[in-house]
Parts: C-alpha cells; sequence; structure tokens
C-alpha cells in the first residue's frame, strides 16, 4: 500500500478531514499530516505520546483477535474533534482526526474501500 497516496486520498474524500496520517510503531509520523490552514490542537510532542498510547490501544485490541476477530478500526469523539485509527500492515497505524460535525460514517466507509484496494 502506499501511505502518502492513502494520506492524501483520504483529505481529498472530504472537507471535514482535518488530519491523516501514518505512523510507525515508534509512533513517529512518516506520511500525511495536517489540512493547509487548520490549527493543530497538540503540539508535535503530544502527537507523539498521543500516536504510541493509540499504538498500545490496538496492541491490546489485537490480544483479543483469537475470539473476537480483528479490529477494523476505532474511534473516539471528543468535545472538539473525532478521531479515528485504522492499523495497517508492517506496524504502522493509519491516524484521522474529523471535525466534531463530520459524517464519520461516510468517511469511515471511505477509508475503509481505499484500504482494501
Amino acid at each position: 500500500m502506499e501511505y502518502n497516496s492513502l494520506t492524501k486520498d483520504i483529505m481529498n474524500l472530504d472537507n471535514k478531514v482535518r488530519f491523516a496520517a501514518v505512523c510507525d510503531d515508534s509512533g513517529e509520523i512518516k506520511y500525511g499530516g495536517q489540512r493547509e490552514g487548520i490549527k493543530n490542537l497538540l503540539s508535535p510532542e503530544e502527537t507523539k505520546r498521543s500516536n504510541i498510547q493509540a499504538l498500545a490501544r490496538w496492541s491490546l485490541r489485537n490480544s483479543l483477535a483469537s475470539k473476537i476477530g480483528k479490529g477494523q478500526y476505532a474511534m473516539a469523539v471528543y468535545e472538539k474533534i473525532k478521531r479515528i485509527t485504522i492499523p495497517l500492515e508492517n506496524d504502522h497505524l493509519l491516524l484521522v482526526t474529523l471535525e466534531i460535525d463530520s459524517d464519520h460514517d461516510k468517511i469511515i466507509n471511505g477509508i475503509l474501500s481505499f484500504i482494501k484496494k
């Protein structure tokens, strides 16, 4: 999968997408980033820490995969944003944040269709 193209496709999917990036297993963002003109809510250090926490949560979810199946995505809704995480191959994680008033079902379905290609 070409991660740079994936993050661009996600950004083009809907103007309510604030951020689309792929991080590696250390939490470092390798592809993608913030939509131009959008104010970052987290500092780079806070973003990396948040990525590491998301990776740890996926590790916990994966420990149950033999019983409940492999996780497809996770979403959290905060007061200011919605955050979607999707596990990718090679211990990478897709991170997407949306405006709070976004149609997250439509966006998630679009992202999943990109990944399945």
